[in-house]
């Protein structure tokens, strides 16, 4: 299916296989864990609104289409772009923060490898956010 300009057409929804989706699912596990670990010493309290934050924010506000779960709030590419990229930041920096350094390094090394995963993902969320109902221009 192709759109007038000969560009391929954007379905509904992300391409979002369990490939995919598992790593990043993974990834979100380790930093639910590691930054309340890390905080906890600090103020149980901090602890408690990491997780809030980690799971609480992604699970309200997305763009729709990109993952099979619907979200309450839409938002932009860009932001819901940006709120994923949360995820793997916070476990790695709750992970040096908190874990060995060879730990910590293992946690980094999966974080780059779910993002690498992610990039098609993403680049579906940036062309879907350009234009309405798949027609997103000439290709770059």
């Amino acid at each position: 299916m192709s759109t007038e300009h000969g560009q391929p057409a954007h379905s509904a929804t992300a391409a979002d296989p369990l490939s995919v989706s598992a790593p990043r699912f993974l990834v979100e596990i380790i930093a639910w864990v590691a930054a309340p670990w890390a905080l906890a010493p600090h103020a149980i309290w901090l602890a408690v609104l990491a997780d809030v934050l980690l799971i609480g924010l992604p699970t309200v506000f997305g763009m729709p289409g990109a993952k099979k779960q619907k979200n309450p709030v839409s938002i932009p590419a860009r932001p819901a772009i940006a709120l994923e990229l949360l995820q793997p930041v916070a476990a790695c920096v709750a992970a040096f923060a908190a874990w060995p350094t060879v730990v910590a390094s293992v946690v980094v090394v999966a974080s780059l490898a779910a993002c690498i995963l992610q990039l098609r993902r993403w680049r579906w969320m940036l062309a879907a956010a350009g234009g309405m109902h798949g027609d997103v221009g000439p290709a770059t």
